[in-house]
């Protein structure tokens, strides 16, 4: 599994393009990323091999398709506790 493979793997969040996605799914057949910028759809899909072929810098991958070069950073959303248990009760 290629470096790059193995952050999509653990990450929950992306930045593509200057793009914040969370609907993304990175396995065996590749990387598709889809988010909304402004009204627009934004898709992108990447193989396994240029997944392979991304260049790392610093905590950005660099992935060429056919529309040229994505700028990708994995990242970590927060997220609040599904358990209401957690939070006190106001009465």
């Amino acid at each position: 599994m290629s470096p790059l493979a193995t952050a999509l793997q653990a990450c929950d969040m992306l930045l593509i393009d200057g793009l914040h996605a969370f609907d993304f799914t990175a396995d065996e057949a590749g990387l598709t990323v889809e988010c909304m910028d402004g009204r627009q759809l934004r898709r992108w899909s990447f193989t396994p091999e240029q997944i392979a072929a991304a260049i790392a810098t610093g905590d950005e991958w660099q992935l060429d398709d056919a529309n040229g070069a994505h700028r990708l950073v994995c990242m970590s959303a927060f997220r609040a506790p599904d358990d209401e248990q957690d939070e006190p009760h106001l009465d």
